[in-house]
């Protein structure tokens, strides 16, 4: 007798929908669970057909398990409970009696083994409640997001607007440019003429004023080594001088010094100053005299050096009554022996200063300057076009959604702190982070693309190509926007090796629906 009474209890209709249905049977399937006019029940993959009585009698007879919906005879069947003041609910079909307690009417115990308490009526009231408060919070984003849009509209607008504006005055600076480039290059080239005159005329006194240097250290030069005061520098008087040892062994040979005066014994002035001079200037050094004795006599001259070498002439004046002489340096030029202090401009350096431009180049130097300040203003104003509509047209090629909703979020940074990091996300930029302790920045990726599902586009973006990680792949972001009452950054985390996610909740991924997910986790059975 109690199996059958199991079986009626089974077999019970349920009517708390439309269309009567066994026990364990979803709303939406009942009508596939009618008897028909010969009472045969069929399975709902259309494999097998039986009498209706097998329904629910405990034993698995259609491979999809659809004939025990009610029963934990298929392992793969569904049991949906009622939760009459609550949602339905399908567990499977294993949890029937099984002694827990699964839907919050307890019907999935029905066998007495367990009694449940009926708390439907307490969490639908706790689900109503979550789901208007839900809903609230998607009102209000909704109602942000359209003052989000209609402000993105409205910037997209003057940018189109400021675009089309400056295309059309850039016409204008490039002419005006061109006109001023060509007054520039117009008055450079009298300019430009006049000043290469000058500096020609410049180079050729400077190069007449270094010969007549040069022509007066070959002088000096001579006199030195003219000893013998006949006019004449001849290879004997070449020999006391060791800088013309040419094999470098401590002699000057008189074929050394015959070397140099060119394969002559000797030279006058001119020929030395013409031939000689030129060839020796760079190693010639004068000798330089023993000090005077204390008796104020003058010390003997230098011993002559070479193989014939003669002594000079007792007759060679004394160095303190001579008039000192210029000295001829290391590289050939004339040293005054009395040189002028620091504080006195010397005739050499005002020498070398170029004069001034006469009157004439000056006016010619003024009009181009003028014409060159011109060119550059023109010049500069079309840069500055140029560099605003690049600006603008990456700001228009950017995808902002369909109603240009995200453009409030251009230009805007983000960040979220944990236990090691602060994260950064300037939206439509680029994504970082930086140790809390103190440290460098790592870029984490730079704006990419919306990387959302088909159908649903604008629910993440991707930034990437960041910082290498060591033996890996380039660091990248993956942004999750979730519909929220402010613009914040509320998670950052790593799924996978420098792969990185964010969170992010924005009024403007409110669409003022409710998605089963935002109170599944409300829901307590």
């Amino acid at each position: 007798m109690l199996p059958k009474l199991i079986l009626i209890c089974c077999l019970a209709v349920i009517t708390s929908g439309s269309i009567p249905r066994p026990r364990g049977v979803a709303d939406s399937n009942a009508s596939h669970y009618q008897p028909n006019s010969e009472n045969v029940f069929v399975c709902i993959d259309g494999s097998q057909s039986f009498p209706y009585t097998y329904v629910n009698d405990d034993y698995c007879d259609c491979a999809d398990g659809s004939d025990e919906p009610g029963t934990s005879a298929c392992p793969n069947g569904k049991f949906t409970c009622t939760n009459i003041g609550h949602r339905p609910l399908i567990v499977p079909a294993s949890r029937v009696n099984d002694g827990v307690c699964d839907c919050c009417d307890g019907t999935d115990e029905y066998s007495g083994n367990i009694a449940c308490v009926n708390t439907c009526n307490e969490l639908g009231k706790k689900h109503k409640e979550e789901v208007e408060r839900i809903m609230k919070l998607q009102e209000e984003g909704v109602r942000k997001k359209k003052e989000f849009a209609e402000s993105g509209k409205k910037m997209k607008e003057e940018k189109k607007a400021r675009l089309e504006q400056l295309q059309a005055d850039r016409e204008a600076a490039e002419t005006e440019r061109q006109e001023m480039e060509a007054k520039k290059d117009e008055a450079e080239a009298p300019e430009k003429e006049a000043k290469d005159r000058h500096q020609k005329a410049w180079d050729e006194e400077k190069a007449r004023r270094s010969a007549e240097k040069d022509a007066a250290a070959g002088m000096t030069a001579f006199n030195e080594l003219d000893s013998n005061n006949d006019n004449f520098v001849d290879v004997l008087e070449m020999v006391v001088h060791n800088e013309f040892d040419i094999d470098s062994n401590g002699v000057v040979s008189e074929e050394e010094a015959k070397e140099h005066l060119e394969e002559v014994e000797k030279v006058d002035q001119d020929t030395f100053v013409s031939k000689i001079w030129p060839n020796v200037k760079q190693i010639y050094k004068p000798l330089v005299p023993e000090e005077a004795q204390s008796d104020g006599e003058a010390s003997p001259p230098a011993e002559p050096q070479g193989e014939t070498a003669t002594p000079p002439t007792p007759e060679t004046p004394s160095s303190s009554t001579a008039t000192p002489l210029p000295s001829i340096s290391a590289d050939g030029t004339l040293v005054s022996p009395d040189p002028p202090t620091n504080d006195v401009q010397t005739q050499d350096d005002s020498d070398e200063k170029m004069p001034d431009y006469d009157d004439e180049t000056k006016v010619l130097i003024e009009a181009a300057d003028v014409a060159r300040n011109s060119f550059n203003a023109a010049d500069e104003k079309l840069k500055s076009i140029d560099r605003e509509i690049s600006s603008l047209q990456s700001y228009m090629n950017l995808d902002f959604g369909n109603e240009e909703e995200f453009s409030v979020l251009k230009d805007q940074c983000f960040e979220y702190t944990d236990r090691e990091y602060t994260y950064k996300l300037c939206v439509y930029e680029r994504a970082s982070q930086r140790p809390k302790s103190g440290g460098s920045e790592t870029s984490l990726g730079t704006w990419g693309r919306w990387s959302g599902p088909e159908n649903d586009r604008y629910s993440s973006q991707l930034y990437e190509r960041g910082q290498n990680c060591w033996n890996g792949p380039d660091r990248s972001v993956k942004v999750h926007f979730k519909c929220g009452p402010e613009n914040q950054l509320t998670n950052a985390y790593e799924p996978s090796r420098c792969e990185y996610a964010f969170d992010f909740i924005t009024p403007v991924s409110c669409s003022g629906k409710v998605s089963p997910l935002d109170t599944h986790a409300h829901d307590e059975l």
